[in-house]
């Protein structure tokens, strides 16, 4: 009492778990000894020049710090830019749904494939330094991904040809098919593609080993909340993407023309913030270059740190010398983690979320700007308000109650399944918070009780020679859409305020308002007819609490994860936690989401050359059931394998300390 602490004189401190075995001396089996983590506890700073100022980052929070700006800016581009970028994308290359997926997926397509291998080999590696090329990668991916929007010219819409009621002779003018606009959009695909591996390679590191080396440098109590203020922060990172992004939406996408925000072309400049992101994320190349391969204080920190699962593997780990330090180690260090029952089952239930999450935040924008009606920025701006503060609330109250309660292994998973079954009622918001598709000439009803459904031609057009790859809608005073000003039987315009209005239109029949409180000076207008559904409120809070309560799983899983596990393979469990992430979540999340959301399609968009390109009207409800009936079956399939993972679960054999052991021999002796 009282007297000064010597870590030399330290008698083994009593643990929930059990004790780890000490490795014989040279032999390098088990855990690296203390003595070689301490060694490696250096400066802050670039080989030599370690300056006083930089040691006070030399610590937990400072590289929580570096690593959260890190993970903003990936998450910026990521996970905020690429996803309001969506249905923009889609129109200015003529993509489907199911294409415009594949594109999201590439990202996770390069994390998946290497993720194993940078966990395996990174783990004794110099972490901070990963990191720095962590940060390289992201910031060129950002740049290949804006390259199309130079390399593709201007955007044509609209001006190209007339879009009013014509002669048959006039309107045939330049309307030859052009095979080198397909072909030039194909090229657009695959550097998209290639842009979103790039990506992949970079956040690799960031989630696997830099939440290793978060895991690594706090104590054991601490880690939950460290975790979840990172990944908190890699939440804000969407957040600053989808009010960034939407408001660049707003500037038209060739920023030296002058195009009304209300004409049914415009679209906005979605590669800027692309670019703006590459400078910034090359800057944290430099902080974290000069962080030490370890935090002083580590090695204390990891020698208190035992595993909380019974069949952890940690045997198998004992008896092999030097795994982890060759490629042969790499098969036996795999099939211990995928012995792992209580591991697998979190990964699969993690997984099964993963594919719900990537698909709303890759289209919930786009079901909003079709479901309710909205402009393409305004969706993207509301989504990103709506997904994002309530996955890293979610998160950070998490992270707050694990830490708070030192729950332990077990704890913890029957947490998620309280968390994940309450997201599983919120989901039924589909269900009454959908709207019926607004009413459009041809697709859902006929003109005028003339012509057919599904076929966009009537007897009141079928003199205009419309174009049917030209869709430019406008709204009539009857309040039914029409595909162009042409299929409407338009034949002038006037322009005022930069407002377009149409006249002498055939097809559009007496205003439906009987009341005659609006004096109708035009026959059609320019844009889309206004919704007259009013879920949207509805719709919003119901879903925000379904992201709370979806994500509120996030961070449990990631410290069960680590805590299941022997304390070598931590960086590599996450790695292979992550590689079925993506196998079974990430990757087919969007492309699952795109192909239901194509299949609600009830007009696609066909060129000259009939290729089917974009979607321009959806099936609301059948949209809304499609995604309800994804989101709801992926829940179940969490909640089922949390439930397994309890089962499995077995309590740590408890090991006394040697100062217990003595003390309940004197007391037997006295007794």
């Amino acid at each position: 009492d009282g007297g000064i602490e010597n870590a030399a004189f330290e008698t083994p401190s009593p643990s929930l778990g059990r004790q780890r075995p000490a490795s014989p001396a040279g032999t390098g089996v088990g855990v690296p000894s203390e003595t070689d983590t301490e060694a490696d506890e250096g400066l802050c700073g670039w080989g030599r020049c370690t300056p006083k100022v930089l040691q006070l980052c030399n610590n937990p929070e400072g590289y929580l710090a570096a690593y959260s700006l890190l993970a903003i800016f990936q998450g910026i581009v990521v996970n905020g830019l690429v996803n309001i970028s969506i249905s923009t994308i889609e129109k200015r290359y003529e993509f489907n749904s199911f294409l415009t997926g594949v594109i999201s997926s590439s990202y996770d397509i390069a994390f998946c494939m290497l993720s194993l291998f940078v966990s395996f080999f990174g783990e004794r590696g110099h972490k901070p330094r990963w990191l720095a090329f962590s940060a390289f990668m992201l910031g060129l991916g950002s740049l290949i991904f804006s390259l199309p929007h130079f390399s593709s010219g201007k955007y044509e819409c609209g001006d190209k040809l007339e879009e009013t009621c014509q002669d048959p002779g006039t309107a045939s003018a330049n309307t030859t098919c052009n095979p080198r606009t397909t072909s030039s959009h194909d090229n657009s695909l695959y550097i998209f593609m290639l842009g979103q591996l790039l990506l992949g390679v970079g956040g690799t590191p960031l989630y696997t080993l830099g939440t290793a080396f978060i895991d690594d440098s706090v104590p054991k109590h601490k880690s939950s909340l460290y975790i979840g203020i990172g990944y908190a922060m890699s939440l804000l990172g969407p957040a600053i993407g989808y009010i960034l992004g939407g408001q660049l939406l707003k500037i038209y996408i060739d920023v030296d023309s002058k195009v009304n925000q209300d004409d049914p072309c415009w679209l906005g400049a979605w590669w800027i913030g692309f670019l703006a992101c590459f400078f910034a994320v090359w800057l944290l190349i430099i902080p974290f270059s000069m962080f030490p391969k370890h935090l002083p204080g580590t090695a204390k920190i990891q020698a208190e740190k035992v595993s909380e699962t019974h069949d952890d593997g940690s045997e198998t780990l004992v008896q092999t010398k030097n795994i982890g330090k060759n490629f042969k180690d790499f098969p036996v260090a795999l099939l211990i983690l995928l012995r792992n029952p209580v591991l697998m089952s979190l990964i699969i239930a993690s997984s099964s979320e993963a594919l719900v999450a990537t698909g709303f935040a890759t289209f919930l924008p786009k079901f909003i700007e079709n479901q309710f009606g909205k402009t393409s920025s305004f969706s993207a701006t509301l989504g990103g308000l709506v997904l994002v503060p309530a996955a890293a609330l979610g998160q950070v109250i998490s992270g707050l109650l694990v830490s708070k309660c030192r729950m332990d292994c077990k704890s913890i998973i029957k947490f998620m399944i309280i968390t994940c079954s309450v997201a599983l009622l919120l989901n039924t918001v589909f269900l009454f918070a959908k709207c019926r598709t607004e009413p459009f000439a041809g697709v859902s009803e006929t003109y005028n009780g003339t012509g057919t459904l599904g076929n966009l031609t009537a007897p009141c057009n079928a003199n205009c020679s419309c174009l049917r790859s030209m869709y430019y809608p406008v709204c009539g005073r009857d309040e039914v859409q029409y595909f162009s000003p042409c299929f409407a039987g338009c034949t002038s315009y006037l322009v005022k305020d930069m407002k377009k209005t149409y006249h002498n239109c055939s097809c559009i029949g007496m205003p439906k308002r009987e009341d005659g409180s609006e004096d109708f000076l035009y026959e059609a207008v320019a844009g889309k007819c206004a919704t007259q559904c009013k879920f949207l409120p509805l719709f919003l809070a119901f879903f925000f609490f379904a992201v709370v309560f979806t994500f509120m799983a996030v961070t449990p899983t990631t410290v069960a994860i680590l805590r299941c596990v022997p304390d070598k393979q931590r960086s590599f469990a996450l790695g292979v936690q992550l590689v079925f992430l993506r196998l079974l979540g990430t990757i087919p999340g969007p492309i699952l989401f795109g192909v239901a959301i194509d299949n609600s399609c009830t007009l696609w968009d066909i060129d000259e050359c009939q290729t089917k390109g974009a979607c321009w009207v959806y099936d609301n409800e059948r949209m809304a059931y499609l995604l309800m009936g994804i989101s709801a079956a992926c829940k179940i399939i969490t909640i089922v394998f949390v439930v397994m993972a309890v089962y499995f679960y077995k309590p740590p054999v408890l090991h006394k300390s040697v100062s217990q052991q003595e003390s309940e021999v004197a007391s037997a002796i006295h007794t």
